[in-house]
Parts: C-alpha cells; structure tokens; sequence
C-alpha cells in the first residue's frame, strides 16, 4: 500500500488522539516475518504496521507492546494490550491488519474496539512564494490536533506537581 514511504502516522478520527507518529510498515514476507524481532525497545513514537496479518507472535522479543488490530477499512475490531514476550496471540477473522505499538499506547489514545483509525504518510509540500519555514512541510489528510512534527502530546499524560514529578496518570 505505501511501498514508497515506509513511515506512517497513526490516528484515532474517534478520539481525535494521534497513536503513533512513526510507526514502520511491515508489508513483505520478511518485514510480515519479523516484525519488531531484533529491537531492544520501542521509541515512544514508533511502532510497526504488519499487513496482512491478523495475529502475531513475540518469541523472541525483548520487551512488551500494545496491539491493536483492524480491519480492511482500519477500524479496530481487537485490542491486546500490554503484549508480553514468548507469546502467540490468537487470530482474529475479522482483523485484516495489526498494529504493534509502545506499551501504554492504546490507554494513552482511549482507543477501544469500533474506533475508526486513519493510516497516512507524511507528505511534503512546495513551500510557498515567499518560503517562510512555517508552510514548507504540512500533512496531507484530516485536520489533526497536536504537532507531529515537534511530538508534542496531543493529550497530556500526567501533569506535573509543584514539585516538578509526575503525578499520576490523567483520564480526559
């Protein structure tokens, strides 16, 4: 699907929360294969796209993830969270993907089962005439909230005390 761009974004259009902003696609047998195998963490960003699949295995893995698994038209029709390592998950009929995701992932966006997800890559655009930095790269497709380009958060974990520590996480 995207052979050209290898990196996606993840967004819920439900909650309006962005999953992942660089999440790799996993679209060859050995890309399907492997997965996120030889990886000692996951960036907070990052993630793998597996398509097709509809289950996946972690032997091998080093470290724990969110799944979420999504249908044809990416809504998502399974969720696992908190993924551990020397595992095989159970097939999904319904799932025509999966996505693999830092741990917490799913919790943080609210993603539950029947949401609808947006897949797209980054898109650059021709800066304007007068070639101020603020319009030279933009992201073709819906209006999103938050900054993929800076990482901001679109939904603010845990504010921080007076103290300068977190404080726990925050449900919105």
């Amino acid at each position: 699907m995207f052979r050209s761009q290898r990196h996606v974004f993840v967004y819920n259009k439900t909650k309006e929360t962005f999953l992942s902003f660089r999440v790799e696609v996993r679209d060859s047998v050995w890309g399907r294969l492997t997965g996120l195998l030889g990886k000692r963490s996951l960036s907070p960003d990052g993630g793998a796209w597996i398509v097709p699949a509809n289950a996946i295995h972690t032997i091998g893995m080093l470290f724990s993830f969110d799944l979420v698994l999504m249908d044809k038209n990416f809504k998502v029709v399974g969720l696992r969270e908190l993924v551990r390592p020397f595992r095989i998950t159970m097939p999904n009929p319904k799932a025509e993907s999966v996505l693999e995701l830092p741990a917490h992932s799913v919790f943080r966006s609210r993603t539950q089962i029947g949401d609808q997800l947006v897949i797209d890559r980054y898109e650059a655009k021709k800066p304007s005439q007068s070639g101020t930095a603020n319009d030279s790269f933009h992201i073709e497709g819906p209006s999103l909230a938050g900054d993929p380009l800076t990482h901001e958060p679109v939904v603010p974990i845990a504010p921080r005390a007076a103290n300068g520590r977190r404080s726990g996480f925050v449900r919105q």
